[in-house]
């Protein structure tokens, strides 16, 4: 069964994934800067490096906890006790240490649930890329590291004072073993003969009356002592590299050609059979997610699914369990959905995680089964969550009636803690629920700031989130709102919905859901599930 889990990686590593039961692992931590929620680099007298890490608030700072981490790192021994010995003496106590000891226990969990026959490819920047090649090295050996993939991701913007652009990410790619899965023929991009590049145009520069291309290469064969292989053939006796048979065969079939009387004999290779241009290191034909890619679904950090469909493509097998433990918005489940392969995806955040089963149920609707573990499923359990971490619950509430939290920053929500939007007949008519979260005591107080809210945003019914059960005074404000009318009926404007509710199945009394507007829909699988995987290259080349 495929798996999404709310959680942090690092526990959910160590009490749910089995030793050596992954196949193929795929992880993009935050890095960048791009995005609202960040923290620079910077050591305690309060100095900034230029380059910023993308987190949640504190994920990376040095502090406590990132020190009992590093602690416990170097205590477990081995190299890479040494390596992050050696990076605490280096980096001191900067943020970028506190982000070295965040990954150090995540890889040696992740080396522990790969298979022998598993790889891992881990997404990064320029920032970063050093410190973690030297910890993967520590992880799983010098010796299976395999390639530092550049991903050309954007056109360099603009200029800067004292450097070029950085307009580049950094694929680590390391196997588990000399025994890891590698798919040879996804190694060839296919060619398009609209778009060759010069040298093979030369290569291939003879053409049949219809365009087709083709080259002349040799039918010798490299080993001169085959006796078996050496006969004469239109007037030629050589070694050759087939039989005689063999060569009537393709000499009948127009395959073999004589460039003049007495030349030795050709094989007539044509360009769209072959294989493809071989796959570098350098990857410049995957371009980023722009404004408009309909793959796009706002979130900061979102790779394109071709990226992930061409890693996954070179280093497993249909059915492999695909394991992303910074899993984001879902594109490496997505890819591995398509692929036919089983996955595993973790995430701290309920944002991603509500994100993702939006994702699943545009793209593949009921064919994409998995279980969502870690989320409360009872009052004990949203209370918890609540008193840790007021934010997750708040998302985590929003996406229980299918909300999108605001996109602005902590602190600025003006009353709104999300929104949803949708339709009637009328598509140039967006229409708004508003929603505000209390995970504490509530009064008929906030139910009047909410009704406030919604007559200053001409927004159509305003919801209330909570977990303690509504008063009387609530009752009778909400009451007193009135309803909403649609083609579908009439909804309360005020309306109160506890955790409870929610956990026994209530949801909002609004219009249908399928007018609603709140996630950008992801596009429909354009392979239905259940089919064998593309294999999007030529027949191999003949070199016997």
């Amino acid at each position: 069964m495929n798996r999404l889990y709310y959680g942090d990686n690092l526990d959910v590593l160590r009490r749910h994934v089995d030793d050596a039961s992954v196949d193929l692992v795929y992880l993009d931590p935050p890095f960048n800067s791009n995005a609202s929620y960040n923290v620079l680099f910077a050591e305690r007298n309060g100095t900034q490096a230029a380059s910023q890490i993308k987190a949640f608030e504190d994920t990376w700072t040095w502090d406590e906890n990132a020190a009992r981490a590093c602690a416990e790192t170097i205590e477990a021994g081995g190299k890479v006790s040494e390596a992050m010995q050696a990076f605490r003496t280096f980096l001191g106590d900067s943020d970028m240490m506190a982000y070295v000891a965040m990954m150090a226990p995540r890889l040696v969990e992740l080396c522990r649930v790969m298979k022998p026959t598993a790889s891992l490819y881990l997404h990064c920047d320029p920032t970063a890329s050093h410190y973690l090649k030297i910890l993967l090295d520590a992880v799983f050996g010098p010796e299976n590291f395999r390639n530092e993939i550049i991903w050309h991701r954007t056109l360099a913007k603009g200029l800067t004072t004292r450097a070029l652009p950085i307009n580049h990410d950094v694929i680590l790619s390391y196997q588990r073993s000399d025994k890891a899965t590698w798919q040879a023929d996804q190694v060839f991009r296919p060619y398009n003969p609209d778009d060759l590049d010069d040298k093979t145009l030369e290569k291939y520069s003879l053409r049949e009356p219809n365009g087709r291309r083709y080259q002349l290469t040799s039918l010798l064969n490299p080993n001169p002592d085959r006796p078996n292989l050496t006969y004469e053939f239109l007037g030629v006796t050589r070694v050759w590299r087939w039989t005689k048979e063999r060569m009537q065969a393709a000499y009948d079939a127009g395959l073999v050609v004589q460039p003049k009387p007495g030349a030795v004999p050709r094989f007539k290779r044509y360009l769209d059979e072959q294989r493809g241009k071989p796959l570098g290191d350098v990857w410049t034909d995957i371009p980023p997610l722009n404004s408009q890619a309909k793959e796009r679904l706002g979130y900061p950090t979102q790779k394109p699914e071709a990226l992930l469909e061409r890693i996954i493509t070179l280093s497993s097998n249909e059915g492999d369990m695909v394991l992303d433990p910074f899993c984001g918005c879902g594109t490496t489940i997505a890819a591995a959905q398509k692929l036919n392969c089983s996955w595993i995806g973790i995430d701290i955040t309920s944002l991603a995680i509500s994100l993702i089963r939006h994702r699943l149920a545009d793209t593949f609707g009921g064919k994409a089964e998995y279980e969502v573990i870690g989320e409360p499923v009872s009052l004990p359990d949203a209370a918890k969550l609540a008193h840790d971490d007021p934010y997750q619950f708040q998302w985590w509430a929003l996406g229980l009636v299918g909300a999108r939290p605001i996109e602005q920053k902590k602190g600025a929500d003006r009353g709104i803690d999300g929104r949803i939007y949708f339709h009637e007949g009328d598509t140039t008519k967006t229409k708004q629920i508003v929603l505000s979260v209390k995970a504490g005591h509530v009064t008929v107080a906030h139910v009047r700031d909410l009704r406030g809210v919604l007559d200053r945003e001409k927004a159509q019914i305003g919801v209330l989130l909570c977990m303690e059960d509504p008063t009387t005074p609530m009752r009778k404000e909400t009451a007193n709102a009135g309803f909403y009318k649609s083609p579908w009926g009439q909804h309360p404007r005020l309306q109160i919905l506890t955790i409870e509710n929610l956990l026994t199945g209530k949801t909002i009394n609004r219009p249908p859901a399928q007018t609603s507007t709140t996630f950008k829909r992801a596009p429909k699988a354009a392979q239905k599930v259940g089919e064998t995987r593309p294999m999007p290259f030529g027949e191999p080349e003949d070199s016997n």
